[in-house]
């Protein structure tokens, strides 16, 4: 039983979790890092589409704006500095009807506003970029890149196991009970006892903050994102990266194209609705998880209000060639047998009762807790600067 005046422990070893020990084991702080895996980032972090993101979608003054601007420089600056895979690609957002062009240009003023280099460009000078590309106008992004998740992940755990740190997986947390000097935290792998306590579990981030006697106002709905990779043949197609202009009202960017540090080009990911936190796959189906999902009277609201996005998802994953024409409004010349299965992620996305999908980064603060209750993309970007805002928190309720 580890124990100590300044001993953080850290449920949940994905990126946020990894790089909040780092931050606190840099100020001093002795951390243990508790993972049910049997490897580090072995969900949303492991299965994420590699990109390192701007800044450019999320409200100005939010936290996603704030701490995915700073990540977009930090990312690479660790990724540098540690030998990891890194490549700033730059991206264009693509509009393709007329219909999008106010949203491209909402994309454009958000992206000034919180600090992004980006400019509307015409569709000639974007075929400079992506000569395969068919727009009517189109967002060049420069911060815009691609780095290896995992290798990150790789890193941190070395840099904290150089600091003193431990990191203990096979270890699923059961129960945590706070007092006047520490917080106990058990496990299949034991008993752990410290100062304070922190809840990067992700997928289970909310069931975490039950067993803490937290009762978030919120609850984890599971969303697929499948991804395909392009053929070798069809690489060629599409030099960087290639997004097109998201609907304001919902929260997922759509199908888009990124090549990646090895050249190979994944396309996706769709959304649709899983039927278990770790559902990766139709045929993966928890009992448990389907029951929490539909206990919450966000998850029907949801549906009542997007039921023709759903629908259109749905039948996106169920069909190759509806995938495909998706991504052929950004990039027609893709042919017909272009697309090969790939990974598929699972996105933790908190949703409130009302039915509305918490749009920004959500922690809940107890005394010596910190529950991360929603934290998606731009996450696995801004995790260094998410570690920092944790560990400011942390000291301020030691």
């Amino acid at each position: 039983m580890a124990q100590g005046p300044n001993h953080a422990v850290i449920a949940g070893a994905g990126i946020v979790g990894l790089a909040t020990a780092l931050e606190l084991a840099r100020r001093g702080n002795r951390v243990t890092v508790l993972d049910k895996e049997s490897s580090v980032a072995a969900h949303q972090t492991g299965n994420n589409s590699g990109v390192i993101h701007s800044g450019l979608y999320y409200t100005p003054g939010s936290l996603k704006a704030a701490l995915g601007a700073a990540g977009a420089s930090s990312m690479r600056g660790f990724a540098e500095t540690h030998g990891v895979d890194v490549r700033i690609t730059g991206k264009l957002v693509v509009a393709t009807r007329e219909s999008q062009l106010p949203a491209l240009k909402e994309l454009l003023r958000r992206g000034m506003e919180n600090g992004v280099p980006c400019r509307l460009i015409g569709p000639e000078e974007a075929r400079g970029y992506e000569p395969n590309v068919q727009s009517l106008a189109a967002l060049r992004v420069e911060s815009t890149g691609i780095v290896d998740y995992r290798g990150v992940c790789a890193a941190l755990v070395r840099l904290i196991r150089e600091a003193g740190g431990e990191i203990h997986l096979n270890a699923e947390v059961s129960a945590v009970h706070s007092d006047a000097c520490g917080v106990t935290v058990e496990t299949d792998a034991g008993t752990f006892r410290g100062h304070q306590f922190v809840n990067c579990a992700g997928l289970h981030s909310d069931r975490v903050a039950r067993l803490a006697g937290i009762r978030p106002d919120v609850r984890i709905i599971p969303f697929r994102g499948e991804y395909f990779e392009l053929t070798p043949q069809a690489q060629h197609l599409v030099n960087g990266l290639i997004y097109p202009v998201p609907d304001p009202a919902f929260p997922f960017l759509g199908v888009h194209l990124t090549k990646m540090t090895t050249g190979s080009v994944h396309a996706g990911p769709n959304a649709v609705f899983a039927l278990a936190r770790e559902g990766y796959t139709w045929l993966t189906v928890n009992p448990r998880d389907v029951l929490d999902s539909a206990a919450w009277p966000g998850l029907w609201k949801l549906g009542a209000k997007f039921w023709r996005v759903g629908l259109s998802e749905t039948t996106r994953s169920l069909s190759r060639k509806r995938f495909l024409a998706g991504l052929r409004e950004l990039v027609p010349a893709l042919p017909d047998d272009c697309l090969v299965p790939a990974h598929a992620g699972v996105r933790a996305q908190a949703m409130r009762r009302d039915g509305t999908l918490v749009d920004d980064f959500l922690y809940e603060r107890a005394p010596r807790q910190i529950h991360v209750l929603n934290a998606p993309s731009p996450a696995a970007t801004a995790a260094l600067e998410i570690g920092r805002l944790i560990a400011n928190e942390l000291t301020g309720i030691q």
